[in-house]
Protein backbone atom coordinates (compact mmCIF):
# COMPACT_ATOMS: atom_id res chain seq x y z
CA UNK A 1 0.00 0.00 0.00
CA UNK A 2 0.91 3.35 -0.65
CA UNK A 3 1.87 6.14 2.29
CA UNK A 4 1.36 9.95 2.03
CA UNK A 5 2.44 12.22 4.51
CA UNK A 6 0.41 15.63 4.69
CA UNK A 7 1.94 18.13 6.73
CA UNK A 8 -0.34 20.91 7.58
CA UNK A 9 0.20 24.39 9.52
CA UNK A 10 0.75 28.21 8.82
CA UNK A 11 -1.35 30.59 8.03
CA UNK A 12 -5.00 29.88 8.98
CA UNK A 13 -6.49 31.61 6.05
CA UNK A 14 -5.65 29.38 3.59
CA UNK A 15 -7.61 27.00 5.82
CA UNK A 16 -4.92 23.89 6.35
CA UNK A 17 -6.98 21.86 8.74
CA UNK A 18 -10.08 21.59 6.49
CA UNK A 19 -7.78 21.22 3.35
CA UNK A 20 -6.05 19.02 5.17
CA UNK A 21 -8.99 16.66 5.88
CA UNK A 22 -10.30 16.97 2.21
CA UNK A 23 -6.83 15.90 0.47
CA UNK A 24 -6.64 12.84 3.06
CA UNK A 25 -10.30 11.38 1.68
CA UNK A 26 -8.84 12.04 -1.54
CA UNK A 27 -5.61 9.66 -1.30
CA UNK A 28 -7.70 7.43 1.00
CA UNK A 29 -10.29 6.78 -1.71
CA UNK A 30 -7.06 6.22 -4.16
CA UNK A 31 -5.80 3.35 -1.53
CA UNK A 32 -3.27 5.35 -0.04
CA UNK A 33 -2.63 5.14 4.24
CA UNK A 34 -2.24 8.54 5.38
CA UNK A 35 -0.72 10.26 8.09
CA UNK A 36 -0.89 13.83 8.88
CA UNK A 37 1.13 16.23 10.94
CA UNK A 38 1.27 19.47 12.40
CA UNK A 39 4.62 20.34 12.90
CA UNK A 40 7.80 20.64 10.37
CA UNK A 41 9.81 18.67 12.60
CA UNK A 42 7.98 15.63 10.40
CA UNK A 43 9.97 16.71 7.84
CA UNK A 44 13.26 15.86 9.98
CA UNK A 45 11.80 12.04 10.23
CA UNK A 46 14.10 9.42 8.65
CA UNK A 47 10.60 7.60 8.20
CA UNK A 48 9.39 9.85 5.35
CA UNK A 49 12.17 8.15 2.91
CA UNK A 50 9.80 4.82 2.86
CA UNK A 51 6.94 7.37 1.93
CA UNK A 52 5.05 7.33 -1.20
CA UNK A 53 4.28 11.24 -1.34
CA UNK A 54 4.35 14.28 0.58
CA UNK A 55 2.15 16.87 0.64
CA UNK A 56 3.10 19.98 2.25
CA UNK A 57 -0.01 22.78 3.55
CA UNK A 58 2.17 25.45 5.01
CA UNK A 59 1.92 28.61 3.76
CA UNK A 60 4.50 31.03 4.87
CA UNK A 61 6.04 29.11 8.24
CA UNK A 62 9.80 28.42 8.59
CA UNK A 63 11.65 25.33 8.36
CA UNK A 64 14.35 24.26 10.33
CA UNK A 65 17.69 24.02 7.90
CA UNK A 66 17.85 19.87 9.13
CA UNK A 67 14.32 19.14 8.41
CA UNK A 68 14.84 20.84 4.79
CA UNK A 69 17.96 18.76 4.27
CA UNK A 70 16.09 15.68 5.02
CA UNK A 71 12.82 16.39 2.96
CA UNK A 72 15.11 17.51 -0.37
CA UNK A 73 17.15 14.39 0.68
CA UNK A 74 13.70 12.23 0.79
CA UNK A 75 12.64 13.77 -2.81
CA UNK A 76 16.07 13.33 -4.48
CA UNK A 77 15.71 9.66 -3.73
CA UNK A 78 12.74 9.09 -4.78
CA UNK A 79 9.61 10.36 -2.84
CA UNK A 80 6.74 12.52 -4.41
CA UNK A 81 5.63 15.57 -3.38
CA UNK A 82 2.05 16.83 -4.39
CA UNK A 83 1.63 20.72 -3.17
CA UNK A 84 -0.57 23.56 -4.33
CA UNK A 85 -1.91 27.21 -3.84
CA UNK A 86 0.36 28.79 -0.98
CA UNK A 87 0.43 25.97 0.96
CA UNK A 88 3.27 24.64 -1.06
CA UNK A 89 3.75 27.83 -3.60
CA UNK A 90 4.07 30.50 -0.48
CA UNK A 91 5.95 27.98 1.90
CA UNK A 92 9.21 28.91 3.73
CA UNK A 93 10.00 32.03 1.96
CA UNK A 94 13.39 32.14 3.61
CA UNK A 95 14.42 28.71 2.30
CA UNK A 96 15.71 28.35 -1.40
CA UNK A 97 16.32 24.36 -1.29
CA UNK A 98 12.70 23.75 -0.86
CA UNK A 99 12.04 26.48 -3.71
CA UNK A 100 14.14 24.21 -6.06
CA UNK A 101 12.17 21.44 -4.75
CA UNK A 102 8.42 22.93 -5.90
CA UNK A 103 9.78 25.08 -9.01
CA UNK A 104 8.23 27.67 -8.39
CA UNK A 105 7.60 30.68 -5.10
CA UNK A 106 4.47 33.05 -5.30
CA UNK A 107 4.79 36.71 -5.53
CA UNK A 108 1.36 38.41 -5.67
CA UNK A 109 -2.53 37.87 -6.58
CA UNK A 110 -3.42 41.56 -8.01
CA UNK A 111 -7.11 41.71 -7.44
CA UNK A 112 -7.27 39.52 -4.51
CA UNK A 113 -10.49 36.90 -5.46
CA UNK A 114 -11.03 37.64 -9.00
CA UNK A 115 -12.47 35.51 -12.08
CA UNK A 116 -10.10 34.31 -14.20
CA UNK A 117 -9.44 31.41 -16.80
CA UNK A 118 -7.52 28.45 -16.44
CA UNK A 119 -5.77 27.24 -20.08
CA UNK A 120 -4.85 23.74 -20.52
CA UNK A 121 -1.48 23.69 -22.34
CA UNK A 122 -1.19 20.11 -22.54
CA UNK A 123 -4.50 18.23 -23.46
CA UNK A 124 -2.21 15.31 -24.37
CA UNK A 125 -1.07 14.92 -20.99
CA UNK A 126 -2.56 12.18 -19.03
CA UNK A 127 -2.74 14.75 -15.95
CA UNK A 128 -5.09 16.46 -18.29
CA UNK A 129 -6.85 14.04 -20.64
CA UNK A 130 -10.67 15.17 -21.33
CA UNK A 131 -10.02 18.56 -19.23
CA UNK A 132 -10.89 21.71 -21.21
CA UNK A 133 -10.30 25.29 -20.70
CA UNK A 134 -12.52 26.73 -17.28
CA UNK A 135 -13.37 29.67 -15.41
CA UNK A 136 -11.91 29.84 -12.35
CA UNK A 137 -12.69 32.67 -8.90
CA UNK A 138 -10.12 33.08 -6.23
CA UNK A 139 -6.60 34.61 -6.17
CA UNK A 140 -4.79 34.35 -9.37
CA UNK A 141 -1.11 33.75 -8.65
CA UNK A 142 1.53 35.94 -10.03
CA UNK A 143 4.57 33.35 -9.44
CA UNK A 144 8.32 33.38 -10.39
CA UNK A 145 8.70 29.89 -11.53
CA UNK A 146 11.96 27.37 -12.88
CA UNK A 147 12.47 27.05 -16.65
CA UNK A 148 12.37 23.50 -16.32
CA UNK A 149 9.21 22.86 -15.01
CA UNK A 150 6.41 20.86 -17.86
CA UNK A 151 3.75 23.17 -17.77
CA UNK A 152 0.10 21.65 -17.89
CA UNK A 153 -1.77 24.77 -18.06
CA UNK A 154 -1.42 28.52 -17.32
CA UNK A 155 -3.49 31.93 -16.72
CA UNK A 156 -3.09 34.73 -18.46
CA UNK A 157 -3.32 38.53 -16.50
CA UNK A 158 -5.15 41.58 -18.22
CA UNK A 159 -3.86 43.89 -16.59
CA UNK A 160 -6.69 45.50 -14.73
CA UNK A 161 -4.89 45.46 -11.48
CA UNK A 162 -1.32 45.82 -12.10
CA UNK A 163 -1.26 47.34 -15.89
CA UNK A 164 2.57 46.28 -16.22
CA UNK A 165 1.77 42.30 -16.35
CA UNK A 166 -0.92 43.03 -18.82
CA UNK A 167 -0.91 39.78 -21.28
CA UNK A 168 1.64 38.04 -18.83
CA UNK A 169 0.91 34.21 -19.58
CA UNK A 170 1.47 32.51 -15.93
CA UNK A 171 2.04 28.67 -15.36
CA UNK A 172 -1.07 27.52 -12.96
CA UNK A 173 -0.24 23.75 -13.34
CA UNK A 174 3.27 21.75 -13.40
CA UNK A 175 5.20 18.74 -12.87
CA UNK A 176 8.95 18.43 -12.90
CA UNK A 177 11.77 16.34 -11.65
CA UNK A 178 13.76 16.40 -8.75
CA UNK A 179 16.17 14.06 -9.01
CA UNK A 180 14.17 10.79 -9.08
CA UNK A 181 11.51 12.10 -7.25
CA UNK A 182 8.21 13.36 -8.86
CA UNK A 183 6.46 16.73 -7.78
CA UNK A 184 3.55 18.33 -9.03
CA UNK A 185 2.51 21.95 -8.15
CA UNK A 186 -1.05 23.63 -8.72
CA UNK A 187 -1.43 27.24 -7.56
CA UNK A 188 -5.70 26.70 -7.17
CA UNK A 189 -7.13 26.62 -3.75
CA UNK A 190 -7.08 29.07 -1.65
CA UNK A 191 -9.61 27.41 0.64
CA UNK A 192 -11.00 24.36 0.81
CA UNK A 193 -14.45 25.11 -0.74
CA UNK A 194 -12.27 25.26 -3.88
CA UNK A 195 -11.63 21.48 -4.30
CA UNK A 196 -15.41 21.39 -4.91
CA UNK A 197 -14.55 22.71 -8.21
CA UNK A 198 -14.30 19.40 -10.34
CA UNK A 199 -11.83 20.23 -12.79
CA UNK A 200 -9.23 21.68 -10.12
CA UNK A 201 -10.35 18.53 -8.00
CA UNK A 202 -9.23 16.20 -10.38
CA UNK A 203 -6.00 17.78 -11.94
CA UNK A 204 -4.62 17.40 -8.31
CA UNK A 205 -6.13 14.39 -7.50
CA UNK A 206 -4.25 12.95 -11.10
CA UNK A 207 -1.16 14.93 -10.22
CA UNK A 208 -0.67 13.37 -6.59
CA UNK A 209 -0.97 10.09 -7.93
CA UNK A 210 1.44 10.73 -10.87
CA UNK A 211 3.85 12.44 -8.32
CA UNK A 212 3.50 9.13 -5.90
CA UNK A 213 5.50 6.35 -6.49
Amino acid sequence: MREALIVWGGWSGHEPEQCAEVIKDMLQQDGFKVYVERSTEAFADPSIHDLSLIVPIMTMSKIEKEEAKNLATAIENGVGLAGYHGGAGDAFRECVEYQFIVGGQWVAHPGNIIDYTVNITRPDDPLMEGISDFPYHSEQYYMHVDPSNEVLATTTFTGEHAWWIDGVVMPVVWKRQYGKGRVFYSSLGHVAQEFEVPQMREIYRRGANWAAR
